[in-house]
């Protein structure tokens, strides 16, 4: 079980059999439901953070359907219903499409915790693992399951291909040698040729730092989280075990990544399987370097940005407390682009816990390719908005999602993952 959730359930006197840790907390999701006051807050962002109407909505999945039932106080009522036996399978042909029609982005679970200390995107995650052991699946989603259980890797690629982004480095092999830093590179940049840049530059970034840095190459695995988040909780532990054997084989120590997914994945879901491995983003990993001033600037970036965060690395990380983010990575990816020469930094309408998603999360993006294209092309819309040129992330697949759509809209706006800035500016 998630800690946090664990807590959350010891906290409120909830009792589950610890020798059936799933069942115990899937029937007291019952009383979480019924918590949910069906207030409407989970649809939007933080009346005090919205700057501009246009962009104060906060959940995708409720602006593209424009029905209650795929907010997330109506996917609660249709949980309630579900585990009082009033809807079923057979019964009803939406069900399915309600409860995986969610990128699980993580707004509703903010808002809810400004008024109310419930998880309600945990009640979500943990529906759909319901789903799944009941058989009641996704087509589009089972290529990537069988990517994940034949191949190591979300993409549909083949494992013996997934060391190519790396084939001209001078670097040390993770699965022949020790190294105090493993970088995990990660599905979309390993399989993805237009990215292998993104990895590339990480690489040498790392080793002008002077860090004794490994990367596992073709022998590197899924971090998982793309399983857990839609439900098959049992692949999501198998990744998770690969990856923690391999560590503790090669004597890592710290485990540097530039996919949010992954450092969620590590950092947060790891945990909970008792691992000692330090983890930073890339970005955490950067800014802490500039700031000890083993990294500086010599050329001029003159562009004028504005930082998408990704959810995973803000707000899914984030050990949310109203009115104080505590632990998401929000600051150090614009310190690292405030402080690249030339660079006009401008902040979007919807920032840090209350940012709208790329659209890209927990198997949208391959079940609901509609609404997916929908959520990233109102983040383009947003980013024209403010008047930036580029839109910088820090994180594959939001870099992937925003190249579609700009792609898509004709439009110029310029997309750029953080550490491309910051390799221009060395």
């Amino acid at each position: 079980m998630n800690a946090k959730a664990k807590k959350f359930m010891e906290l409120n006197n909830f009792s589950f059999p610890k020798d059936d840790w799933y069942y115990g907390y899937y029937y007291d999701i019952q009383k979480i439901v019924h918590n949910c006051a069906r207030c409407g807050n989970c649809r939007f962002i933080d009346p005090y953070e919205m700057k501009v109407s246009r962009f104060g909505k906060g959940c995708p999945t409720n602006a593209y359907h424009l029905f209650d039932s795929y907010s997330c106080q109506g996917k609660m009522d249709v949980i309630l219903g579900m585990l009082e036996n009033r809807l079923t399978y057979d019964n009803n042909e939406k069900l399915l499409d309600i409860i995986y029609a969610c990128d699980a982005c993580g707004n509703c679970d903010i808002m809810c915790k400004r008024s109310r200390d419930a998880e309600p995107l945990q009640v979500m995650l943990d529906i759909r693992a319901k789903l799944v052991e009941d058989g009641q699946i996704l087509p589009q989603h089972m290529p990537i399951i069988d990517s994940m259980r034949k191949e190591d890797n979300t993409m549909l690629g083949k494992k013996a291909d997934r060391g190519n982004w790396a084939k001209n480095l001078k670097v040390k092999d993770l699965a022949k040698e020790t190294a105090d830093v493993c970088f995990h590179a990660g599905c979309h940049v390993s399989f993805n040729e237009s990215l292998w840049k993104v990895g590339q530059t990480a690489v040498k970034i790392l080793q002008k730092m002077g860090v004794d840095v490994g990367i596992f190459g073709k022998a590197e695995a899924c971090c998982g989280g793309k399983a857990y988040d839609m439900g098959y909780r049992g692949q999501y532990t198998t990744m998770a075990e690969n990856n923690l054997n391999s560590w503790k084989t090669a004597k890592v120590k710290t485990v540097v990544t530039g996919c949010a997914d992954c450092y969620y994945t590590f950092k947060k879901l790891y945990a909970d399987q008792d691992s000692k491995v330090e983890v930073y983003h890339l970005v955490e990993f950067i800014d802490k370097m500039i700031k000890e001033g083993k990294v500086k600037f010599s050329k001029t970036v003159p562009l004028k940005v504005c930082y998408h965060d990704p959810c995973h690395l803000g707000r899914r990380t984030d050990d949310y407390v109203p009115g104080k983010s505590i632990s998401g990575v929000y600051d150090p990816p614009r310190d690292v682009l405030k402080s690249i020469p030339g660079i006009e930094f401008v902040e979007l309408h919807r920032i840090k816990e209350y940012a709208w998603c790329c659209g890209s999360g927990g198997g949208v993006r391959e079940a609901y390719p509609e609404l997916s294209q929908f959520t990233a092309d109102e983040r383009i819309i947003e980013a024209k908005d403010v008047g930036a040129e580029a839109i910088v992330s820090a994180c594959p697949w939001c870099e992937a999602q925003f190249n579609e759509s700009v792609e898509r809209q004709a439009d110029r706006l310029k997309v750029y993952d953080i550490i491309e800035l910051v390799d221009q500016a060395l």
